[in-house]
């Protein structure tokens, strides 16, 4: 899922993500080697995740005590050699629960990222799709340079704290070199330590895996459930094989028609709002908000938060102190759901007095760091292919001169993201193209979900992405709420569309607002 830039640099610096000259046409071909199409997956108990897959217990059984299974499949290491060396792709799935007859086929999942594993994702959500499983068998993936599919390795566990403490919003030219320098180091680490995966990691060739992993399945279409990046993976998809979707939802939906700085301006201007929203809703409690009087003092309280932190930390979770970089990652991440509000509340007021650890706690969830101090490799993976994707690479001047805008966005994000924007600095890959062209006559139609408050994939970029999937397949439907994503809200109008299309193939009018 889309998430604040070096703040992570699993930041979905959000998009710009895609089609290299070679693929940039349609195509229904079969993808890859008869060999590999006709492989026959070995499903057994899924072993507890590796460090890179985020390194906690094995998945719990679901609802109904079934058991999630786990297999590998074997994919080409580059789709222009289809016949050549092979890479592991981890899949997951949880069997469909209802009568075998009414059984339509598997609903592919990709949670976002780019980088996160969906090995360890659906079975988080698992109990929120159990009425898609009652005529689907739920599978999702690790992609191409993710968890154990072949993961792209860059800093280990100590040089990731540092990385993560170091100041991201320089504010002199002693700042600027520290941060360039350091970014450059870690891109050189990603170079060194990722067994030459990090030309093979684009959208486009995990979009190539996701059509081979539809025929080993046995599936004549791709039934697809997208969301936050997913949406962008679903629409490159839907570009290369358009005749090959099935019913598809995307849902926290990506702007394809966006580089990376536009991409992330608008981030900036998402995490404005949601920071906004959450200072109204906590000031309006009848009893009272422990943060601010009003929505304005709440945001003043933290700006100057984040400033006294920029030159003297406070205690974090030993032996790491808050600094003002890990503070704004934190408050991203409980920007993410409305159900985080109550501890970013928690979190704010413990820091005005002096204890960082519950916002440290949420920086560290969202850069992918547990509880052991080990990090899982998101970062790693979310950089490796957005630069894969993305033409874009940026300059400490051009960021410098774009400062005013990203500022005049958010004075408390603005700087943050804006230099994310050297995340690419001297990457070893070029990238594909500006932005990803997601057209697709002829495909079926596509059900797009676009959330008015959510902060890191702007409600904007769902109407845009309608428009960009063409006439009769993008089918835009309007939630108006809060937090990343509408359909894991619970809103009982957003999942009565999006079972209504999946289960039973009826669309939504086009338009159709809920909440």
């Amino acid at each position: 899922m889309p998430n604040p830039p070096r703040m992570r640099a699993a930041a979905l610096t959000a998009t710009a993500l895609l089609l290299s000259s070679l693929l940039a046409g349609c195509s229904d071909d079969d993808s890859g080697d008869e060999d590999l199409t006709a492989q026959e997956l070995s499903w057994k108990d899924c072993p507890a995740p590796s460090q890179a897959q985020g390194g906690e217990g094995s998945p719990s059984p679901l609802p109904d005590g079934d058991t999630w299974q786990c297999a590998t499949m074997k994919a080409p290491r580059d789709w222009d050699e289809p016949k050549g060396d092979t890479i592991d792709i981890e899949l997951i799935r949880a069997k469909a629960s209802g009568d075998e007859n009414r059984r339509i086929g598997s609903l592919i999942f990709n949670f976002g990222g780019p980088g996160g594993s969906g090995v360890t994702t659906l079975p988080s959500f698992g109990d929120r799709y159990e009425k898609l499983r009652t005529r689907y068998d739920l599978v999702s993936f690790d992609p191409r340079g993710v968890g154990r599919s072949e993961p792209v390795r860059c800093e280990n566990d100590q040089q990731l704290d540092a990385y993560f403490q170091q100041d991201s919003s320089p504010d002199d030219a002693a700042e600027r070199t520290e941060l360039l320098d350091s970014t450059k180091g870690f891109n050189k680490a990603c170079e060194k330590n990722s067994d030459g995966m990090l030309p093979y990691v684009a959208t486009t060739d995990a979009a190539r895996d996701m059509d081979l992993m539809r025929q080993v399945l046995g599936d004549d279409k791709l039934y697809y459930f997208g969301i936050s990046y997913g949406t962008e993976l679903g629409g490159v998809y839907a570009h290369l094989f358009p005749k090959r979707v099935g019913r598809a939802v995307f849902d926290a939906v990506v702007d394809p028609t966006q580089n990376t700085e536009e991409a992330t301006l608008g981030q900036v201007k998402g995490f404005q709002l949601a920071l906004g929203n959450f200072a109204a809703d906590c000031t309006s409690k009848a009893g009272g908000c422990p943060i601010g009087d009003t929505p304005q003092d709440v945001e003043d309280r933290i700006a100057k938060l984040l400033k006294d932190l920029d030159s003297k930390p406070i205690e974090g979770v030993f032996p790491r102190q808050l600094t003002q970089s890990a503070a704004t990652s934190g408050i991203a991440q409980a920007l993410y759901s409305q159900e985080f509000w109550p501890y970013l509340t928690q979190g704010l007021e413990q820091a005005y007095g002096g204890d960082g650890s519950t916002l440290m706690l949420l920086s560290d969830s969202l850069n992918g760091r547990n509880k052991n101090g080990e990090y899982s490799n998101i970062t790693a993976a979310n950089i490796s292919i957005n630069c894969a994707d993305s033409r874009s690479r940026y300059t400490p001047e051009y960021v410098e001169q774009q400062l005013p805008e990203f500022r005049s966005a958010s004075s408390l994000f603005g700087d943050s993201f804006a230099w994310s924007l050297l995340n690419c600095a001297d990457w070893p890959v070029a990238g594909a193209a500006e932005h990803p062209d997601v057209s697709a006559p002829g495909s079926a139609p596509i059900l797009v979900v676009g959330n008015t408050g959510d902060p890191a994939t702007p409600y904007e970029g769902a109407r845009r992405m309608a428009e960009a999937l063409g006439k009769g397949v993008g089918v835009e439907l309007t939630y108006r709420g809060q937090g990343h994503g509408a359909y894991n809200s619970k809103d009982r109008c957003v999942q009565a569309a999006v079972n209504g299309y999946l289960l039973d193939g009826k669309v939504p009018a086009a338009g159709t607002v809920c909440g």
